[in-house]
């Protein structure tokens, strides 16, 4: 695997997991928008800018997820943003979701090595290649 496809990758995953990990991020603190990019670029090596982390900010905001506040005590005022409860329910459930669907892919593709048939006749199909659980 090549590194542009290494990091092509990790970006995919990082934009479509990045409600989650500002969420994950002001979970441990408050936080402006500029320590959020900062935080996810050195965190996971992947830079969105302003006009992708702000109007996500504002989206996670309408939705209840997060608050915002003035911060007028700095030389330069800022807009913190904090977690909420609600906020706190979705990143718990979140989280869960992601270990299921990690043990489960783990679990699918240990039981893929153990069944590799010898030829075509030992081929082994999965009557429920997907347990649910209630989280």
């Amino acid at each position: 695997m090549t590194k542009n496809y290494q990091k092509e990758i990790q970006t995919k995953l990082t934009k479509g997991l990045l409600d989650m990990i500002i969420l994950q991020f002001l979970d441990q603190e408050p936080m402006h928008g500029y320590q959020l990019i900062t935080k996810i670029r050195k965190g996971f090596g992947v830079y969105f800018g302003p006009s992708t982390v702000y109007p996500l900010l504002g989206a996670l905001e309408k939705k209840g997820y997060i608050t915002s506040a003035w911060n007028m005590e700095t030389e330069r005022p800022r807009k913190v943003y904090s977690l909420t409860k609600e906020g706190e329910t979705v990143l718990n459930f979140t989280e869960g979701s992601l270990n299921l669907i990690c043990r489960t892919l783990s679990n699918d593709t240990k039981t893929k090595i153990e069944s590799i048939p010898v030829n075509s006749t030992d081929l082994q199909i999965p009557k429920k290649p997907f347990e649910y659980a209630s989280i």
